[in-house]
């Protein structure tokens, strides 16, 4: 048993680490301190449920509706060079600052809504959550609750410590000239996921 946890720990957290378009946002929200327990509750929740789907039922989704794949991947791909956009129009115009955060502040819904709509119509989340995880649970025969629960415990981790640590960032992004940087960094990323989404 604690091997499987071990290893579904190790494998939830090396999937989770790469920078990817729910991450970003999460480092974003962290730096501005706005609705974080919200947000990496959101995010960890989301992937609890996604686990516990792959582990116990990918195979038999897959079965029912094979075009589900296609489909998560355009309307994914929309999306994450409509975000991309923003981000890049965000960079552009400049201005924002950790001191002026407040006044840009987002309801909580509007952040929901945000981070909610980047992990369930981000086809990569399926991918590595439903599929690989649910995929690789597979070698762990009358121990895949040991392993579901290392992988959900592996993105609680995760992103608690990416919400909350971001503020150790702070200092550095006083600059706006540190926001814009940034802005362009979270585009380029959505839009080299969406690329590789419809390239791939």
């Amino acid at each position: 048993m604690t091997e499987a946890f071990f290893q579904g720990f190790g494998l939830s957290f090396s999937l989770i680490l790469a920078i990817g378009a729910q991450n970003a946002f999460v480092l974003r929200q962290g730096l501005r301190q706005e609705h974080v327990l919200a947000v990496v509750l959101a995010c960890a929740i989301s992937d609890a449920i996604l686990i516990s789907v792959g582990v116990f039922a990918f195979t038999s989704i897959s079965k029912l509706l094979p075009g589900l794949v296609p489909m998560m991947k355009w309307g994914g791909a929309a999306f994450l060079f409509a975000y991309g956009s923003l981000s890049f129009r965000n960079a552009w115009r400049g201005g924002e600052t950790l001191e002026a955060g407040g006044n840009g502040a987002r309801s909580l819904g509007q952040v929901l809504a945000v981070v909610l709509a980047l992990t369930w119509l981000n086809p990569h989340v399926y991918l590595d959550t439903v599929g690989l995880i649910g995929s690789i649970s597979s070698g762990f025969p009358g121990r895949e609750a040991a392993f579901a629960t290392g992988a959900i415990t592996a993105s609680f981790t995760f992103f608690f410590s990416l919400g909350y640590g971001a503020r150790l960032l702070q200092p550095l992004f006083a600059r706006p000239l540190s926001w814009r940087v940034l802005d362009v960094i979270i585009g380029l990323v959505m839009w080299s996921i969406a690329a590789g989404l419809l390239l791939g």
